[in-house]
């Protein structure tokens, strides 16, 4: 899942973009809501996080333009601004989240893991291919009743497939949504990463190579090669 964070504090956004990372999504950052207004335009995002009080403005009302526009984005505010009329003013203009300064990093993931899979076609909670088990909601693979230990990364690229399950994703596709924009395109990344996943999951392979288009998984166990 790719995930856009606008922070004016250089540090914060860093920290905020570190934890998101180490939790298995793909991060861009902006500075400013011009830079976020561009990204948004090229880039369709799992789900943003802005501070709510930026160079250029309240991030309320930027949000709020975008859902005039009929933007869908889920947005997390992340601010200072701590009274229960800011945050009846933030759900109003549009936000779905609101987490106040100072915060628990992991509360944001969590959060932030939450609007994500509110972005995409509601699934189940825990999904199956063949004897393979993923729980979205706790992040946890196993094989066979067997826990798996899987890098954030690992896990991103089976939640992209399973949310697609028995159906081809392009490589494109899956450097769209599990890496950020600083990702090499003709680089070998997504074949490596899948590499290294189906050696986690052992033989025979769930995960399937689908020539000339890309990876699929199979929900009947597969015979990925």
């Amino acid at each position: 899942m790719r995930v856009l964070v606008v922070e004016d504090d250089e540090d914060l956004r860093f920290a905020v973009a570190a934890a998101l990372r180490g939790g298995g999504l793909a991060v861009d950052e902006a500075a400013d809501l011009p830079a976020a207004d561009e990204a948004l335009f090229v880039t369709d995002y799992d789900c943003a996080v802005f501070d709510r009080m930026l160079p250029a403005g309240d991030a309320v009302d930027y949000v709020r333009r975008l859902r005039r526009d009929g933007r869908t984005v889920p947005v997390l505010f992340l601010t200072a601004r701590d009274t229960v009329a800011d945050r009846v003013d933030g759900f109003a203009g549009g936000g779905d989240d609101y987490l106040v300064k100072p915060f628990a990093i992991a509360e944001l993931v969590a959060r932030v893991h939450s609007l994500c899979r509110r972005s995409g076609t509601v699934r189940p909670p825990v999904q199956h291919a063949g004897d393979l088990e993923i729980d979205m909601a706790r992040r946890q693979v196993r094989r066979a009743g067997v826990l798996l230990v899987l890098t954030g990364k690992e896990f991103a690229v089976l939640e992209v497939l399973a949310a697609r399950a028995d159906q081809a994703v392009s490589r494109a596709e899956l450097i769209e949504k599990c890496w950020d924009e600083m990702a090499e395109p003709n680089s070998n990344v997504v074949e490596v990463l899948v590499s290294q996943l189906r050696r986690k999951l052992g033989d025979p392979s769930p995960i399937v190579t689908v020539r000339g288009l890309g990876y699929r998984l199979a929900t009947g166990g597969g015979t990925g090669c």
